[in-house]
């Protein structure tokens, strides 16, 4: 059975580590605030200028000024700081951000990731993803396996406009959790009921599989 929206970040957030700096990009990767593991200190950083982002308000909570980098309301932890976009852009570009998470609409086996442009569709743009890419060693990408039509998204070369070359190196799908080396997708992990089969059939790229491939423990 393919993994939700929220059990997709729930399975990304067990890649934090306590002290990282985190980006989350729009989309699915906003919903990994919600599941940082209990007593890590984590500071989630928005490259519209805040640091130390928290967890989606209730509704008595919301403060409209107070948004995300997609424009969402959010909340500040303890400790948390507001600053220009500039600031926040130098973090990026300066390395240090410890992890990016990111959605996509392909990535393929050299590592390229294709997510700001579709032609000829109404797409947000680009935001900040081109800087998160050229300034993060650690980027995992969040996004369906497949198109609405059923098309893989994970290829052998993408299609679309490239977002950056050779920067992914970790894809958390609906289906599968694999990491990308030597030219190639390799098979980490299946999301709980789903076979083998299924994301074969669903990966147009070179995929790898090992003799045993584990289901993820959400």
């Amino acid at each position: 059975m393919a993994l939700t929206r929220e059990q997709m970040a729930q399975r990304v957030a067990q890649e934090i580590e306590d002290g990282y700096y985190v980006n989350l990009g729009i989309g699915i990767p906003t919903l990994v605030a919600n599941f940082v593991p209990e007593g890590m200190e984590v500071m989630l950083q928005s490259e519209n200028g805040l640091l130390g982002m928290g967890q989606f308000p209730l509704d008595e909570e919301v403060d409209a000024d107070l948004i995300n980098a997609g424009k969402q309301t959010v909340t500040m932890v303890s400790g948390a700081a507001l600053f220009d976009s500039a600031e926040s852009f130098a973090m990026i570009r300066g390395g240090h951000v410890d992890l990016t998470v990111l959605g996509a609409f392909e990535v393929d086996v050299e590592g390229n990731i294709a997510s700001y442009m579709i032609p000829g569709k109404l797409i947000k743009g680009m935001g900040g993803a081109m800087d998160l890419v050229a300034g993060a060693d650690n980027i995992i990408v969040t996004m369906t396996h497949a198109s609405k039509h059923g098309e893989s998204k994970l290829l052998s070369s993408c299609s679309l406009p490239l977002t950056g070359k050779g920067c992914i190196s970790k894809v958390l799908t609906d289906l599968a959790y694999l990491e990308i080396k030597g030219g190639k997708f390799h098979l980490l992990e299946r999301a709980p009921g789903v076979s083998v089969s299924e994301i074969e059939a669903l990966t147009a790229g070179e995929l790898i599989v090992p003799e045993f491939v584990p289901e993820m423990r959400l």
